[in-house]
């Protein structure tokens, strides 16, 4: 299970770029609605509607079925882009983390240093320079109950919050 901080429309491709195992996201529905990316989007993610219960449960469903195509799922934990460009890192849900339990798969967090000052969601800003990444040694999850899913969310979160307060 990929997991890393998510600050730019950037993020998608350098998680492909990066990533030597074949994999899917898991994202937001809403985001296939986006003329040619969406064409491109919704055949490669698993496509999840927040607001629904059933949607939600369903990821689960489908990760399963990727998993046992040895594939692997990346996530980014903090459910969107966050608003305020001040944030460093938005909190985590617990959807990454509870499927990586529940299938026993190990967490592989990933920091994303520059891709917010490169390419941003606000529009016209941005400046041209290296996009760094670390992927960070493998969290494992063999010896996990479902009521851990909150210690593992925290621990992967300190892991890459403190490599962007050092790596800014």
């Amino acid at each position: 299970m990929f997991v890393a901080n998510h600050t730019s429309m950037t993020d998608i491709m350098l998680m492909l770029y990066v990533t030597r195992n074949p994999f899917v996201f898991v994202g937001k529905k809403e985001l296939a609605k986006i003329p040619v990316f969406g064409f491109f989007y919704k055949r490669t993610c698993i496509l999840v509607d927040r607001k629904n219960p059933k949607s939600r449960r369903d990821v689960f469903i489908s990760a399963q079925r990727k998993l046992e195509q040895g594939l692997s799922v990346c996530i980014f934990p903090e459910g969107g882009v966050p608003d305020d460009l001040s944030v460093i890192l938005d909190e985590f849900k617990d959807g990454a983390f509870r499927l990586a339990i529940e299938h026993q798969i190990p967490i592989a967090p990933m920091t994303f240093y520059d891709n917010k000052k490169r390419f941003s969601y606000s529009f016209f800003t941005g400046t041209p320079g290296k996009m760094r990444v670390t992927i960070h040694e493998t969290i494992p999850t063999e010896t996990l109950e479902v009521e851990d899913k909150r210690q593992l969310k925290q621990q992967t979160r300190e892991v890459i919050l403190k490599n962007l307060e050092r790596g800014l």
